[in-house]
């Protein structure tokens, strides 16, 4: 009977001592996971700053109409994905094919003016040889008009010494008078025919002059006239292949604007293609987390399209001039009696890895988590 009422020997030990094993093991717990938190955090944690204030960017590609047309017909839809080069409008080309024929003809005149002035040039140069000519026969006409003048004075004086003598007749030395007058009558002739010819020679030497400046230093395919010609033909075609409008870069189309029968301006945006495969990353981080940012570190996001399984890698490319607030349209006031101090964030540019890109594409505007290892230097 005694020792079935006998303490056990867990029994026998106090409760006091049993609460400071308890505590002890308790404490010694905390002490551990403190350690592996501390232990963890040094390892994985330390020397990062995160955010979750980052949105994902591209270089977007806005197509405009290059020339004015009527849409005939469309080849792109929203968030189809393209090439650079893919045909996304056609606009009618009708004006635009006819301007090409306006064009072309303008460069056949240019051409065919060009060759009649070469032309005109050799004729120019030919009526010079003519008007020589015409100058060396008016002066063997005017030598021998200057003879026969010389010999009619010559017969008169003759007769004039010799009339006292009753040896010639009055109607002799009429004639001969006449002669001599009719003579220099013929010399002064051939002097204004002279004169006449070294003039027509002198204007056929400026027209020839004239004629072989508009072709000198120039043929059919150099000529000025020619040339621009060539550039009118050339920008008619430019604008006829302008009717077609193609893809600059590659990427997913977005925010279509047009329709087939729509008039659409010169300068007129149509769409927009985001080069998906280039996207960025504008991480906003705390001013006070920019101690040990330097362009360069690497960088871990994750986005709620993918979930956190999906991690991309990337780089620091580089960090904005001025906080959000400073180019905004009405900036902050901050010299104010009523002033609050108010932590700031700055844009920090992130270059994503191409392939995780390719592997797992992320559209403009999506929310990301960045993480930047600042022990990288």
């Amino acid at each position: 009977m005694a020792e079935a009422i006998a303490p056990t020997a867990e029994a026998a030990v106090p409760n006091g001592d049993r609460r400071k094993q308890l505590f002890k093991r308790l404490a010694i717990g905390v002490a551990i996971a403190a350690a592996l938190w501390a232990l963890w955090h040094f390892i994985f944690d330390a020397g990062r700053v995160s955010t979750d204030n980052a949105y994902v960017g591209a270089d977007s590609a806005q197509v405009t109409a290059q020339v004015a047309g009527t849409v005939t017909d469309v080849r792109a839809a929203g968030t189809q994905m393209v090439h650079k080069g893919d045909i996304l409008v056609v606009l009618d080309d009708a004006d635009a094919r006819l301007e090409v024929a306006s064009a072309q003809a303008a460069l056949r005149q240019a051409q065919q003016r060009f060759a009649q002035q070469a032309a005109n040039a050799g004729a120019a140069q030919a009526r010079i040889g003519a008007s020589i000519a015409s100058i060396n026969q008016a002066q063997a006409q005017l030598r021998s008009a200057n003879a026969n003048v010389e010999k009619a004075r010559t017969d008169l004086a003759r007769r004039q010494s010799i009339a006292s003598t009753g040896a010639v007749a009055g109607e002799e030395l009429t004639a001969a008078r006449a002669s001599l007058e009719t003579a220099v009558a013929a010399r002064d002739l051939a002097a204004a025919a002279v004169a006449a010819a070294q003039a027509n020679r002198a204007s056929t030497s400026e027209d020839a002059a004239a004629s072989t400046a508009l072709v000198s230093g120039s043929t059919a395919e150099t000529a000025p006239d020619v040339i621009a010609a060539r550039a009118r033909v050339d920008m008619a075609m430019l604008n006829l292949a302008r009717t077609v409008v193609r893809a600059p870069i590659d990427g997913v189309v977005t925010n279509r604007q047009v329709q087939v029968g729509q008039r659409i301006a010169a300068g007129a945006p149509i769409m927009i293609v985001v080069p998906v495969a280039a996207a960025f990353v504008d991480a906003n981080f705390k001013e006070s987390q920019f101690s040990k940012i330097r362009i360069g570190q690497p960088v871990e996001l994750t986005s709620d399209f993918y979930g956190s399984d999906v991690v991309y890698h990337g780089r620091v490319a580089g960090i904005a001039g001025g906080t959000g607030a400073a180019f905004s349209l009405i900036p902050a006031q901050n010299a104010t009696g009523n002033w609050v101090k108010v932590v700031q964030r700055l844009p920090v540019r992130i270059a994503l890895d191409p392939k995780e890109l390719h592997d797992h594409p992320l559209r403009v505007g999506l929310t990301m988590e960045a993480t930047i290892d600042t022990r990288a230097r």
